[in-house]
């Protein structure tokens, strides 16, 4: 008889984000009301964070397998060969809603569980990178925000080790009352030492790992799966709270402990703690779990069992372990100083049993706890198609101003205050800071080798057609892996949406899962791990739509890797993928948001196909060593891509423009699939051939040179003034 302390209320059920259809199913599962444990243990496991209830139709759409695809989607990390017996890992997730509630914890736990994540396969982490989008600037909250988060991932990251060595930080007032702050870590391993969660064997130990338990974070995956609303800061206990030392201390001893052959299973205590990591670790290998509490390492009294099983207290693994190998693998964690205790075993009858202070408080069915979970197809309103903006419709404005006034805005600004706080050549492998188009990291015991990652998306082209925004951020993840000369191997997601159950918002999230599916078929960019976070709203407010790809490439040949600024003065500049005449799109651009205060037409479609002749045309010339520098041309397009170099690298240019063209879309539009390039100018014509013979359009459109960017007849900004105006908006912000 299993004993419960607490009456089982409809407002009981209501508070653990379970629908009444949804408690009628546990009542069915179990035959019987369940246990307050019991109800905390299937919230847990049900919520939309830890089940993935109303996304997991459309996540089996998208691409998972590939040539060098070694473990997709449903372990901790996704794993991809890169040669010669190595491999990456690597996944990115969120900690959204706690970064909301407790700015620097939230953000510091999101580094550590994606670091467990990537070290719990047997990988040695080598880069991390966060997304990161803020509320208006002029919102009360929003600098509070900045300062707590990017102290939190610097904290962190800084005191584990790992660099960070790229990102993104963006501000919108749909982010108010939700902050988003997706992290990506990234480690190297060896292709025939992965380990993976699926428990195998009757009988054999279930060790807890790492740090003690406490009361942070009871719950914490749950709050993550429900709306915001005025009563927020009531849910700070829910937030974990992290160590970045014994995270280090962790790594160590896992890594220690893999080697020595004692591990059959190992699962990061993440989400939802003990509960889905137990749970998780049973279900994939058809076996039963019995837990005792009264083994469990803990840092406070009298805590219950319901509390120990939802805590999300930070740095624990749990292991299934070679009975043979107790006593060398306990001498590896003392000797770190970290917690070793056997807490449970593997069972043959596929339950969950749980005892405390001797009296059993769960008996579960634990396939249903872990494969088991509602699943929804929710209703969804396909999103209406945008108006593209009509041909004449060319706001003017000075283009000189225009490219200042950009630069200076809170979006394009240098985000060098961000980066300078994280240690970004930690290691010694990092071969480019941030603010290029990737980052760059050797690796480490081959002489030529490097990996590049990129994280990418453009949530105001999501929110106006979701499905070319899905498509957009999986192109222009991989155009800016394709800048440095990596070939672009593999991807995760980062699904932010807000509450699925609205039919509009549902639609969005189907339309965006279908773009990036279709870019990552087409350019041979599956998506091996992932994330989705949902009911990211407060008071019904919804985010923008923010699916975040990140990206990993592979650089055979790190000495002639491109960086975007110039080389050197009197080379030749070339625009290579523009359509016949130069860029058109100006709808959804920054030039028409930020210059005119619109947020019309649609967004620029991707030509994939196009994509993808472009982007291996680039990768040619960039490892041939004829590119110079290269840059994808984005936000801003071909001005701002131009001012970048430029101020990269402290020279100027001159372009010219083609006659006839109307300066503002040809400066300003964004169409994909485009870069910019230099060369050595006896190159230039030689190049120009071979792309016309590979069908695609480039043309030469200046020369470097100089202290002043010059844009044909319409504009001329000193170098020294573009800097300024770029540098100057992030720290005059900061300090108020």
């Amino acid at each position: 008889m299993i004993r419960n302390d607490f009456p089982i209320t409809p407002e009981l059920v209501a508070s653990h984000g379970l629908k009444p259809d949804e408690y009628e199913r546990i009542l069915r599962i179990t035959g019987r009301e369940p246990s307050f444990t019991e109800l905390g243990i299937f919230s847990a496991m049900w919520n939309e964070h830890c089940s993935y209830k109303s996304s997991k139709r459309w996540l089996r759409t998208l691409p998972t397998k590939g040539e060098r695809v070694i473990q997709g989607p449903g372990e901790n990390a996704g794993v991809v060969d890169i040669g010669d017996g190595d491999c990456v890992v690597f996944k990115m997730e969120s900690h959204n809603h706690p970064s909301y509630i407790e700015p620097y914890q939230g953000a510091a736990t999101g580094v550590g569980g994606i670091l467990r994540d990537v070290f719990t396969m047997g990988a040695r982490p080598i880069a991390a990178m966060n997304s990161l989008r803020f509320g208006e600037p002029d919102h009360p909250k929003t600098r509070h925000l900045v300062a707590g988060v990017v102290a939190g991932v610097g904290g962190y990251g800084n005191a584990f080790g790992v660099p960070t060595v790229g990102g993104e930080v963006n501000f919108d007032a749909r982010y108010n009352g939700n902050c988003l702050v997706n992290a990506f870590a990234a480690g190297l391993a060896k292709t025939d030492a992965i380990f993976l969660s699926e428990a195998k064997g009757v009988g054999l130990p279930v060790v807890y790992l790492g740090a003690k338990t406490g009361r942070d974070g009871v719950g914490g995956a749950t709050m993550a799966s429900a709306e915001f609303d005025d009563k927020i800061d009531e849910k700070r206990p829910t937030v974990q709270v992290g160590d970045p030392f014994t995270e280090k201390c962790l790594l160590e001893a896992c890594l220690e402990l893999m080697a020595s052959g004692a591990v059959i299973a190992i699962q990061d205590m993440g989400a939802a703690g003990l509960t889905c990591s137990a749970v998780e670790m049973g279900a994939k290998g058809n076996l039963g779990i019995e837990l005792d509490l009264d083994r469990v390492p803990v840092r406070e009294d009298a805590m219950s069992a319901y509390e120990m099983m939802l805590s999300e207290s930070q740095e624990r693994m749990l292991m299934v372990l070679r009975p043979e190998k107790e006593e060398e693998a306990q001498a590896i964690f003392r000797k770190w100083g970290l917690d070793f205790a056997i807490v449970g075993k593997t069972t043959d009858d596929l339950r969950f049993r749980i005892i405390h202070q001797g009296v059993e408080v769960a008996n579960l069915p634990i396939k249903e706890l872990g494969d088991e979970a509602p699943e929804y197809d929710r209703p969804r309103i396909e999103p209406k198609k945008p108006v593209p903006l009509a041909a004449d419709d060319v706001p003017q404005a000075d283009i000189a101003e225009s490219i200042l006034k950009l630069l200076a805005s809170p979006d394009q600004a240098s985000r060098r205050w961000v980066y300078e706080q994280y240690d970004t050549m930690i290691g010694g492998n990092s071969l480019q800071r941030p603010g290029g188009d990737a980052g760059v990291v050797r690796v480490e015991g081959h002489p030529t080798k490097a990996l590049a990652f990129s994280s990418d998306v453009t949530p105001r082209y999501c929110e106006a057609d979701p499905f070319e925004g899905g498509k957009q951020a999986v192109a222009e993840c991989w155009r800016n892996l394709t800048a440095t000369g990596a070939e672009p191997l593999a991807a995760t997601d980062n699904l932010n949406f807000g509450n699925p159950e609205r039919p509009e918002i549902m639609g969005q999230f189907a339309a965006a899962i279908q773009g990036i599916g279709e870019a990552c078929r087409e350019l041979g960019f599956p998506i091996v791990s992932g994330n989705v976070s949902l009911y990211n709203e407060t008071n019904g407010r919804g985010i923008l739509p923010t699916p975040t790809i990140g990206g990993v490439g592979l650089i055979p040949d790190w000495s002639k890797m491109a960086r975007i600024a110039f080389a050197a003065e009197g080379q030749t500049i070339l625009h290579f993928g523009a359509p016949e005449g130069g860029a058109k799109h100006l709808g959804q651009s920054i030039y028409l948001r930020d210059i005119h205060g619109r947020a019309d037409g649609a967004p620029p479609p991707v030509d994939l196909a196009h994509e993808k002749r472009v982007g291996d045309f680039m990768r040619t010339l960039i490892r041939e060593g004829v590119a110079t520098a290269v840059h994808d041309i984005s936000d801003g397009g071909f001005a701002l891509a131009l001012a970048e170099m430029a101020m990269a690298s402290g020279i100027g240019a001159k372009a010219t423009l083609p006659d006839g063209v109307d300066p503002i879309p040809y400066l300003f539009g964004e169409d994909q699939g485009r870069y910019l390039l230099t060369v050595v100018s006896t190159d230039a014509d030689r190049i120009l051939g071979e792309a016309k013979a590979a069908g695609i359009l480039a043309e030469k459109i200046g020369e470097t040179g100089g202290d002043v960017l010059v844009l044909g007849e319409s504009a001329s900004v000193s170098v020294k003034d573009l800097t300024a105006a770029h540098e100057s908006w992030f720290p005059s912000y900061m300090k108020g």
